[in-house]
Protein backbone atom coordinates (compact mmCIF):
# COMPACT_ATOMS: atom_id res chain seq x y z
CA UNK A 1 0.00 0.00 0.00
CA UNK A 2 1.09 3.70 -0.87
CA UNK A 3 1.78 5.80 2.12
CA UNK A 4 1.29 9.35 1.86
CA UNK A 5 3.34 12.11 3.43
CA UNK A 6 2.79 15.99 4.20
CA UNK A 7 5.48 17.82 3.62
CA UNK A 8 4.99 21.30 4.52
CA UNK A 9 6.98 24.35 3.23
CA UNK A 10 7.99 22.37 0.04
CA UNK A 11 8.57 25.08 -2.56
CA UNK A 12 12.30 25.60 -2.33
CA UNK A 13 15.33 24.07 -0.73
CA UNK A 14 15.14 21.67 1.32
CA UNK A 15 11.40 21.33 1.17
CA UNK A 16 11.78 21.08 -2.38
CA UNK A 17 14.37 18.31 -2.37
CA UNK A 18 12.73 16.16 0.09
CA UNK A 19 9.35 16.56 -1.83
CA UNK A 20 10.45 15.28 -5.20
CA UNK A 21 12.92 12.31 -3.11
CA UNK A 22 9.73 11.36 -1.59
CA UNK A 23 7.97 10.90 -4.57
CA UNK A 24 10.55 9.49 -6.38
CA UNK A 25 10.73 6.83 -4.28
CA UNK A 26 7.15 5.93 -3.95
CA UNK A 27 5.24 8.07 -1.40
CA UNK A 28 2.82 9.87 -2.30
CA UNK A 29 3.03 13.22 -1.38
CA UNK A 30 1.26 15.77 -0.51
CA UNK A 31 3.18 18.87 -0.49
CA UNK A 32 2.36 22.57 1.05
CA UNK A 33 3.26 26.06 -0.83
CA UNK A 34 2.46 29.34 0.24
CA UNK A 35 0.86 31.08 -3.01
CA UNK A 36 -0.76 29.53 -6.42
CA UNK A 37 2.62 31.21 -8.13
CA UNK A 38 4.94 28.52 -5.69
CA UNK A 39 2.67 25.92 -6.08
CA UNK A 40 3.12 26.23 -10.04
CA UNK A 41 6.69 26.21 -9.82
CA UNK A 42 6.40 23.05 -7.87
CA UNK A 43 4.60 21.43 -10.36
CA UNK A 44 6.49 22.36 -13.05
CA UNK A 45 9.83 21.05 -10.90
CA UNK A 46 7.62 17.91 -10.16
CA UNK A 47 7.34 17.48 -13.95
CA UNK A 48 10.64 18.47 -14.88
CA UNK A 49 12.04 15.19 -12.72
CA UNK A 50 9.01 13.07 -14.10
CA UNK A 51 7.36 12.51 -10.58
CA UNK A 52 3.96 13.53 -9.41
CA UNK A 53 2.97 14.71 -6.16
CA UNK A 54 -0.33 16.65 -5.15
CA UNK A 55 0.16 20.38 -4.43
CA UNK A 56 -2.30 22.39 -1.74
CA UNK A 57 -1.99 25.70 -0.65
CA UNK A 58 -1.29 26.75 3.00
CA UNK A 59 0.26 29.16 5.41
CA UNK A 60 1.34 26.94 8.29
CA UNK A 61 0.89 30.11 10.30
CA UNK A 62 -2.69 30.44 9.87
CA UNK A 63 -4.51 28.03 12.37
CA UNK A 64 -7.79 27.88 10.71
CA UNK A 65 -6.02 27.28 7.08
CA UNK A 66 -4.36 24.09 8.91
CA UNK A 67 -7.14 22.71 10.15
CA UNK A 68 -8.89 23.25 6.93
CA UNK A 69 -6.11 21.67 4.81
CA UNK A 70 -5.59 18.96 6.95
CA UNK A 71 -9.60 18.25 6.65
CA UNK A 72 -9.51 18.84 2.88
CA UNK A 73 -6.32 16.16 2.64
CA UNK A 74 -8.34 13.69 4.66
CA UNK A 75 -11.71 13.91 2.67
CA UNK A 76 -9.72 13.72 -0.48
CA UNK A 77 -7.26 10.92 0.40
CA UNK A 78 -9.55 8.52 2.46
CA UNK A 79 -8.13 9.84 5.54
CA UNK A 80 -4.99 11.63 7.13
CA UNK A 81 -1.45 11.00 5.89
CA UNK A 82 0.32 8.74 7.19
CA UNK A 83 3.50 11.08 8.18
CA UNK A 84 3.99 14.45 8.07
CA UNK A 85 6.98 16.45 7.74
CA UNK A 86 7.96 19.60 9.00
CA UNK A 87 9.77 21.61 7.22
CA UNK A 88 8.45 25.19 6.62
CA UNK A 89 10.78 27.82 8.61
CA UNK A 90 11.61 31.16 8.78
CA UNK A 91 14.84 32.72 9.40
CA UNK A 92 15.41 36.04 12.06
CA UNK A 93 18.63 37.20 12.40
CA UNK A 94 19.48 40.04 14.54
CA UNK A 95 20.73 41.00 18.07
CA UNK A 96 18.04 40.23 20.37
CA UNK A 97 17.64 43.88 21.37
CA UNK A 98 17.19 44.94 17.74
CA UNK A 99 14.60 42.30 17.03
CA UNK A 100 10.53 43.31 18.14
CA UNK A 101 7.60 41.46 19.74
CA UNK A 102 5.97 41.15 16.33
CA UNK A 103 9.10 39.75 14.32
CA UNK A 104 9.72 36.99 17.50
CA UNK A 105 5.78 35.78 17.52
CA UNK A 106 5.52 35.25 13.88
CA UNK A 107 9.45 33.44 14.32
CA UNK A 108 7.65 31.07 17.11
CA UNK A 109 4.36 30.73 15.09
CA UNK A 110 5.77 29.65 12.02
CA UNK A 111 9.34 27.48 13.22
CA UNK A 112 7.07 26.03 16.58
CA UNK A 113 3.88 26.24 17.03
CA UNK A 114 3.05 24.91 13.41
CA UNK A 115 5.05 21.99 13.65
CA UNK A 116 2.87 21.38 17.06
CA UNK A 117 -0.03 22.55 15.61
CA UNK A 118 -0.19 20.27 12.34
CA UNK A 119 1.19 17.61 14.65
CA UNK A 120 -1.99 17.98 17.08
CA UNK A 121 -4.21 17.83 14.37
CA UNK A 122 -3.02 14.57 12.86
CA UNK A 123 -2.15 12.39 15.92
CA UNK A 124 -5.49 11.19 16.61
CA UNK A 125 -6.26 9.69 13.14
CA UNK A 126 -2.59 8.17 13.74
CA UNK A 127 -3.92 7.01 16.50
CA UNK A 128 -6.63 5.03 15.42
CA UNK A 129 -4.83 3.78 13.05
CA UNK A 130 -1.84 2.65 15.27
CA UNK A 131 0.83 4.07 13.57
CA UNK A 132 2.25 7.16 11.53
CA UNK A 133 5.31 8.69 11.36
CA UNK A 134 6.33 12.43 12.18
CA UNK A 135 9.33 14.32 11.37
CA UNK A 136 10.79 17.78 12.31
CA UNK A 137 13.36 19.53 10.67
CA UNK A 138 15.53 21.51 12.91
CA UNK A 139 19.29 22.53 12.18
CA UNK A 140 22.95 23.19 14.24
CA UNK A 141 21.07 26.49 15.50
CA UNK A 142 19.11 24.14 17.65
CA UNK A 143 22.14 23.20 19.80
CA UNK A 144 24.55 25.81 18.93
CA UNK A 145 23.55 29.90 19.82
CA UNK A 146 25.62 32.63 17.62
CA UNK A 147 24.98 36.43 18.64
CA UNK A 148 22.64 37.96 16.28
CA UNK A 149 21.26 34.44 15.60
CA UNK A 150 19.30 34.34 19.07
CA UNK A 151 15.86 34.24 18.16
CA UNK A 152 16.18 31.91 15.41
CA UNK A 153 18.29 29.74 17.50
CA UNK A 154 15.84 29.99 20.49
CA UNK A 155 13.12 28.67 17.92
CA UNK A 156 15.01 25.99 16.85
CA UNK A 157 15.95 24.85 20.64
CA UNK A 158 11.88 24.78 21.07
CA UNK A 159 11.49 23.06 18.56
CA UNK A 160 13.80 20.46 19.89
CA UNK A 161 12.03 20.11 23.42
CA UNK A 162 9.15 19.68 21.70
CA UNK A 163 10.15 17.09 19.68
CA UNK A 164 11.21 15.12 22.50
CA UNK A 165 8.00 15.34 24.37
CA UNK A 166 5.92 14.88 21.53
CA UNK A 167 7.87 11.39 20.95
CA UNK A 168 7.94 10.29 23.97
CA UNK A 169 4.25 10.64 24.09
CA UNK A 170 2.75 9.23 21.11
CA UNK A 171 5.11 6.21 20.66
CA UNK A 172 3.07 4.17 22.81
CA UNK A 173 0.63 4.82 20.04
CA UNK A 174 2.85 3.55 17.51
CA UNK A 175 3.49 6.80 16.03
CA UNK A 176 7.10 7.55 15.72
CA UNK A 177 8.63 11.15 16.01
CA UNK A 178 12.30 12.45 14.41
CA UNK A 179 13.95 15.30 14.40
CA UNK A 180 16.57 16.15 11.64
CA UNK A 181 19.33 18.62 12.64
CA UNK A 182 21.29 19.62 9.71
CA UNK A 183 23.82 22.12 9.17
CA UNK A 184 23.97 24.85 6.61
CA UNK A 185 22.68 24.04 2.87
CA UNK A 186 21.56 26.00 -0.45
CA UNK A 187 18.31 27.55 0.67
CA UNK A 188 16.64 31.26 0.01
CA UNK A 189 16.33 31.79 4.04
CA UNK A 190 20.51 32.78 3.57
CA UNK A 191 19.22 35.40 1.09
CA UNK A 192 15.57 36.43 3.28
CA UNK A 193 18.37 36.32 6.83
CA UNK A 194 20.80 38.76 4.53
CA UNK A 195 17.24 40.98 3.86
CA UNK A 196 16.45 41.49 7.24
CA UNK A 197 20.17 42.35 8.40
CA UNK A 198 20.41 44.99 5.45
CA UNK A 199 17.16 46.65 6.86
CA UNK A 200 18.39 46.69 10.35
CA UNK A 201 21.60 47.97 9.36
CA UNK A 202 19.90 50.92 8.54
CA UNK A 203 18.83 52.06 11.88
CA UNK A 204 21.41 54.17 13.26
CA UNK A 205 20.88 53.66 17.22
CA UNK A 206 21.70 50.10 17.08
CA UNK A 207 25.33 49.38 19.00
CA UNK A 208 25.26 46.43 16.23
CA UNK A 209 24.62 48.59 12.82
CA UNK A 210 28.30 47.87 12.20
CA UNK A 211 27.81 43.73 12.05
CA UNK A 212 24.61 43.62 9.89
CA UNK A 213 26.86 45.61 7.51
CA UNK A 214 29.62 43.71 7.47
CA UNK A 215 27.77 40.13 7.92
CA UNK A 216 25.17 40.85 5.12
CA UNK A 217 27.34 40.41 1.75
CA UNK A 218 29.30 36.76 3.37
CA UNK A 219 26.11 36.03 4.17
CA UNK A 220 24.42 36.44 0.87
CA UNK A 221 28.43 34.43 -0.71
CA UNK A 222 28.33 31.90 1.98
CA UNK A 223 24.75 30.76 1.36
CA UNK A 224 24.95 30.09 -2.44
CA UNK A 225 28.59 28.17 -1.67
CA UNK A 226 26.88 25.68 0.73
CA UNK A 227 25.68 22.09 -0.82
CA UNK A 228 22.83 21.33 -2.30
CA UNK A 229 20.23 19.96 0.61
CA UNK A 230 20.44 16.34 -0.59
CA UNK A 231 21.60 14.75 2.37
CA UNK A 232 19.41 16.22 4.72
CA UNK A 233 16.60 15.09 2.42
CA UNK A 234 18.00 11.73 2.21
CA UNK A 235 17.80 11.02 6.03
CA UNK A 236 14.14 12.42 6.36
CA UNK A 237 13.70 9.45 3.50
CA UNK A 238 15.50 7.12 6.16
CA UNK A 239 13.70 8.31 9.18
CA UNK A 240 10.49 7.61 7.78
CA UNK A 241 11.15 3.93 5.84
CA UNK A 242 13.31 2.87 8.90
CA UNK A 243 11.56 0.22 10.77
CA UNK A 244 12.73 1.64 14.15
CA UNK A 245 13.87 5.61 13.25
CA UNK A 246 16.36 7.09 15.49
CA UNK A 247 15.67 9.72 17.84
CA UNK A 248 17.28 12.04 16.00
CA UNK A 249 19.43 12.53 12.59
CA UNK A 250 22.55 14.47 12.97
CA UNK A 251 23.75 15.49 9.38
CA UNK A 252 27.05 15.67 8.28
CA UNK A 253 30.56 15.19 9.61
CA UNK A 254 30.87 19.01 10.33
CA UNK A 255 27.89 19.43 11.91
CA UNK A 256 28.88 16.52 14.78
CA UNK A 257 32.32 18.11 15.34
CA UNK A 258 30.79 21.72 16.13
CA UNK A 259 27.87 20.32 18.56
CA UNK A 260 30.81 18.37 20.27
CA UNK A 261 33.18 21.52 20.38
CA UNK A 262 30.54 23.68 22.03
CA UNK A 263 29.40 21.29 23.93
CA UNK A 264 33.38 20.57 25.61
CA UNK A 265 35.45 24.38 25.24
CA UNK A 266 34.79 26.59 27.74
CA UNK A 267 32.26 29.50 27.12
CA UNK A 268 34.63 32.10 27.38
CA UNK A 269 36.72 30.58 24.50
CA UNK A 270 33.63 29.80 22.70
CA UNK A 271 31.48 33.42 23.10
CA UNK A 272 34.90 34.88 22.18
CA UNK A 273 35.12 32.74 18.68
CA UNK A 274 31.54 33.19 18.02
CA UNK A 275 32.20 37.35 18.06
CA UNK A 276 34.96 36.84 15.81
CA UNK A 277 33.13 34.96 13.48
CA UNK A 278 29.91 37.41 13.70
CA UNK A 279 32.49 40.23 13.37
CA UNK A 280 31.50 42.11 16.58
CA UNK A 281 35.52 41.94 17.59
CA UNK A 282 38.99 41.33 15.77
CA UNK A 283 41.17 39.14 16.81
CA UNK A 284 44.61 36.95 15.78
CA UNK A 285 44.57 35.85 12.38
CA UNK A 286 44.61 32.39 13.30
CA UNK A 287 41.55 32.74 15.53
CA UNK A 288 39.59 34.55 12.75
CA UNK A 289 40.63 31.99 10.27
CA UNK A 290 39.00 29.27 12.67
CA UNK A 291 36.12 31.67 13.24
CA UNK A 292 35.36 31.66 9.93
CA UNK A 293 35.89 28.05 9.03
CA UNK A 294 34.04 26.53 12.01
CA UNK A 295 31.86 29.54 13.86
CA UNK A 296 29.44 31.15 10.97
CA UNK A 297 26.32 30.43 11.36
CA UNK A 298 26.09 29.93 7.40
Amino acid sequence: MQRSVMVTGATSGLGLATALRLASAGYEVIATARSDQQADRLRAAAAERGVRLSVVLLDVADASACRHVVDQVAEEGGGVPWALVNNAGIPLAGAVEDIDDEAVRHLLEVNVLAPARLARLLLPAMRRRGGGRIVNISSLGGRITAPGMGWYCAGKAALGAVNDALRMEASPAGVQVVLIEGGGYASNIWNKAADGLRELATDGRSPFAGMYQAAEAPLRAGGAMLPAPEPVARAVERALGAARPRARYVIGARTRVRMVADALVPHRVSDHVKRVALGTVGSHEWVEYVARRWCRPW
